[in-house]
């Protein structure tokens, strides 16, 4: 088995997600006691999140680079970024180190066009839903036509993202507000939705909305078990 290299803290309630999903993966393909072999470096993310609205974004590559040098010199096999924004640094991450740099768009990418797809809705923080570096490596990569909301909208995710979900508060008036957004996205074409931003999924879920969900952290953590896995024979009864 692979080492899987995390960079989290961004937020740390997200981190967890992964580490669950990533284990329970392993565990549901090899069998037993197995669970992954992990290496995570967990950045403070104040500063980080602080150097983001400040627009440091140099400030925070350094905090990245040093992350997955730290998990490189630990033994990892590949750099998995728990996060969906500070992806927008992910070619100087990636150029950091050699090792294979698993892009959370990727994942999302192969997922949507499996699934048949080829417009979908972007709720993220306003970085990513209004910065190019997800959305055009969706369009370039995958052949997706991505939407976002208008600016109000865009708004609200924003901020119930840094303010609540990223403090692991969840509340139904948020949730209902993100149905909202959601629906405009709908009436604009939308035929599923992109969890874009690593945190939503613990606010919006499948029972709560008609139109498909693509989770963008289970999509990412689920490559990173693949990645892990490869070459590796399942046990006899996995399904």
């Amino acid at each position: 088995m692979r080492t899987i290299g995390l960079i989290g803290g961004m937020s740390w309630v997200s981190t967890a997600e992964y580490y669950r999903l990533i284990n329970q993966a392993v565990a549901q393909q090899l069998g037993a006691l197995h669970s992954a072999r992990i290496v995570l470096v967990s950045v403070d993310f104040a500063p980080v999140a602080q150097a983001q609205h400040d627009g440091r974004w140099d400030a925070a590559a350094a905090v990245l680079v040093d992350a997955a040098q730290r998990l490189q010199a630990a033994g990892a096999d590949c750099i998995v970024l728990c996060t969906n924004t500070m992806h927008k640094l992910a070619d100087r991450i990636a150029a950091a180190v050699p090792l294979p740099f698993l892009h959370i768009a990727d994942a999302t990418g192969a997922a949507a066009r499996a699934s048949g797809l080829t417009t979908v809705g972007l709720l993220a923080t306003g970085f990513t839903m209004e910065q190019p570096f997800l959305r055009e490596r969706l369009e370039r990569e995958h052949g997706l036509r991505v939407l976002v909301p208008d600016a109000p909208a865009r708004a609200d995710v924003h901020r119930i993202i840094y303010e609540e979900l990223c403090k692991d508060v969840v509340t139904d008036a948020s949730r209902a507000r993100y149905l909202q957004v959601i629906d405009q996205l709908t009436g604009a074409g939308a035929q599923a939705i992109l969890l874009g931003c690593t945190e939503i999924a613990l606010l919006v879920k499948p029972e709560h909305t008609q139109l498909p969900l693509l989770d963008t952290t289970a999509l990412h953590a689920h490559a990173a078990v693949n990645f892990a896995l490869a070459q590796m024979p399942a046990r006899k009864d996995a399904p």
